[in-house]
């Protein structure tokens, strides 16, 4: 049973890409390739991170992002360096979350109207302002739904519509304060810590993706639309996983572990010769015998203290005693090679100039090279899914504020030159 429902899953998924067009609320495209939101274009009125990135990841997919900025001073992001591009105003902070996508510089307030025009042509509008702000504006859920009932209208919030927090800003740094993954990161000894990068928002930028595609998928089968709520707070609470499912059925309260794991040792990072530092993890009673016989001390792996995982984590401190002892002896070139066929995990914590030369992700070609209109060849991080029947990749740079306004109007809203030029000559767009 449960293989025919993978099979029909399977069919209905392939029948939303071959038939989205036919229930797209406006918009077509008789291009050929193959990638699975092909016909499907999104109005994206967000700026930072959790939006952008949401957008990102499907127009890595195919779909086609008209993302709307403020004229004359764009996305946030923009501004968000050093480091800048060469020739041009532009961080590449902003180029990590906004390849793909078309900008249209329009005033929100004063050139709602074209926005809702635009939004009558879409199947998806992502926005990220404060619950309430777009009323102010005629671009409700209420409003829009009534003008293109099919249209997906996803809102990412700090915290939601509703409750205490509702009209606060939202930050990743204060939705991890707040959400308790600071209080879970750093070392064991010392104060929380920032996760390195703003991972909050990415998680809640993949959680607003998956919903979107759900419901595109969903719409397939009511022809309707609907609105989507994804909050930073909210993310960050559910990605609390074990953690949290120790505190609510244990009432185990969190702490900081550094590198090290709460409930598996060992599982950290390794202090080594020169400087370096080798994470390594035995998940199993089996895997850890394997790393005391690769590290010829084989009789540790009998010793009762150590014979089994819940031993090992009873009795942390000696053993983590005696194999930093043993890593401390050589780097981490040597120990990855002794490592080499081993079936433990293990992997050296790698500077940016060590990950980008690590030569698996030289070989997967994870790095794209791109031609950008104003500073000439740049680098992205290419997307990690691969299909095997359909397109996910990077197609064009990021753009420049208000690189494709004119073609947009024209080509989408089939508005005249001199429309065009009479909303410029009002700096309603740039």
């Amino acid at each position: 049973m449960l293989k025919i429902n993978r099979q029909r899953l399977q069919v209905t998924l392939i029948n939303v890409i071959r038939n989205i067009s036919s229930s797209s609320s406006c918009y077509t495209d008789d291009k050929t390739k193959s990638y699975p939101l092909q016909n499907v274009r999104v109005l994206d009125l967000t700026r930072i991170v959790a939006g952008p990135y949401c957008t990102m990841i499907l127009s890595d997919l195919g779909a086609e992002i008209i993302k709307v900025e403020r004229p004359f001073s764009g996305d946030e992001s923009r501004k968000w360096g050093p480091p800048f591009l060469p020739n041009s105003t532009d961080s590449v902070y902003f180029l990590a979350s906004n390849r793909n996508k078309k900008s249209v510089a329009i005033d929100i307030k004063r050139g709602s109207d074209v926005i809702v025009e635009l939004a009558k042509q879409c199947d998806v509008l992502v926005e990220n302002y404060v619950p309430g702000k777009l009323d102010e504006y005629n671009l409700s859920y209420e409003k829009l739904k009534s003008i293109c009932p099919k249209l997906i209208y996803c809102s990412i919030t700090g915290y939601g519509s509703v409750g205490p927090y509702a009209r606060k800003p939202g930050y990743d740094v204060i939705a991890a304060s707040i959400g308790g993954l600071m209080h879970i990161t750093g070392a064991a000894d010392g104060p929380p810590a920032k996760v390195g990068v703003a991972m909050t928002d990415l998680a809640t930028g993949l959680y607003a993706h998956g919903a979107i595609l759900a419901a595109l998928l969903q719409r397939q089968q009511t022809g309707l639309g609907q609105k989507i709520d994804v909050n930073l707070l909210s993310t960050q609470v559910a990605c609390l996983i074990n953690v949290a499912s120790n505190y609510l059925n244990a009432g185990k309260e969190a702490k900081r572990w550094g590198t090290a794991h709460e409930s598996i040792v060992p599982y950290e990072a390794f202090p080594t010769k020169n400087g370096g530092y080798l994470t390594v993890g035995a998940g199993s009673d089996s895997q850890f015998r394997a790393l005391c016989n690769c590290l010829q001390i084989p009789d540790c792996a009998d010793d009762p203290k150590f014979k089994t995982n819940q031993d090992r984590v009873k009795h942390r401190q000696e053993l983590i005693a005696k194999l930093s002892a043993i890593f401390s002896q050589h780097g981490n070139e040597y120990w990855m090679k002794l490592f080499e066929t081993q079936p433990f995990p293990a992997g050296p914590i790698n500077s940016m100039a060590e990950v980008f030369s690590d030569p698996h992700i030289q070989s997967i070609e994870l790095v794209k090279k791109l031609e950008h209109p104003a500073a000439g060849p740049i680098k992205v991080v290419g997307p990690p899914v691969v299909f095997s029947e359909a397109e996910n990749k990077v197609r064009t740079a990021p753009p420049t504020l208000g690189q494709h306004t004119d073609e947009v109007l024209s080509s989408v809203l089939q508005y005249s030159a001199d429309r065009i030029q009479s909303l410029r000559a009002g700096k309603i767009i740039q």
